[in-house]
C-alpha cells in the first residue's frame, strides 16, 4: 500500500507546482478540475477524501494499540518495530496526501477568484474609458455650439 500513496503524494505535488507557476499545463489542468468540481465530482471527492481519513484514523489507532502492546511487555518485540515504522509510514503518507488535497482544493478556488476579479475590473475599466469619451465628445460638442454663438 505504501507504493500507490507515494504515487499519490508525487501526483498531488506535481498538481501543486503545475498550478503555482505559469506553464502551457495550467490552463487544461485548471478546466479539468473546474469540470470535477461540477456534477457528482464533489460528492465523490467527499466520499474518498473520508475513506483515506478513516483509513488513517484506523491506521493510527493500530499504531497505539502496537506501542501500548510493547509498554505492557517491557520489551520491544522485533515484528512490532517492523509493523510500528510501516503503519506510521503509511499513516503520515495519508495525512500528508489529504492535506495536499486540500492544498489543491483552495489554490483552484484562489486562481478562479482571481481570475473573476481581473475580468471585472477590466471590465470596469473599459466601461470607465468608454465613459470618459463620452465626456469629451460632449465637451467638444459643447464648444463647437458655443463656438457658433
Amino acid at each position: 500500500m505504501i507504493q500507490p500513496l507515494y504515487a499519490l503524494v508525487f501526483g498531488e505535488v506535481a498538481v501543486i507546482l503545475v498550478l503555482l507557476f505559469r506553464t502551457p499545463l495550467r490552463k487544461p489542468l485548471l478546466i479539468l478540475l473546474d469540470r470535477l468540481k461540477q456534477g457528482r465530482g464533489p460528492v465523490v471527492a467527499t466520499t474518498a477524501g473520508g475513506t483515506l481519513f478513516v483509513i488513517m484514523v484506523s491506521l493510527l489507532y493500530n499504531i497505539t494499540t502496537i506501542q501500548n502492546r510493547s509498554l505492557e511487555a517491557g520489551g520491544v518485540n522485533p515484528t512490532d518495530q517492523v509493523l510500528l515504522a510501516n503503519q506510521l509510514l503509511e499513516a503520515s503518507l495519508l495525512g500528508f496526501a489529504l492535506f495536499l488535497a486540500l492544498m489543491i482544493d483552495r489554490i483552484h478556488y484562489y486562481i478562479r477568484e482571481v481570475r473573476m476579479l481581473r475580468k471585472h475590473m477590466e471590465a470596469i475599466k473599459k466601461s470607465d474609458q468608454e465613459s470618459e469619451e463620452l465626456k469629451i465628445k460632449d465637451k467638444g460638442k459643447n464648444k463647437v455650439v458655443e463656438d457658433d454663438d
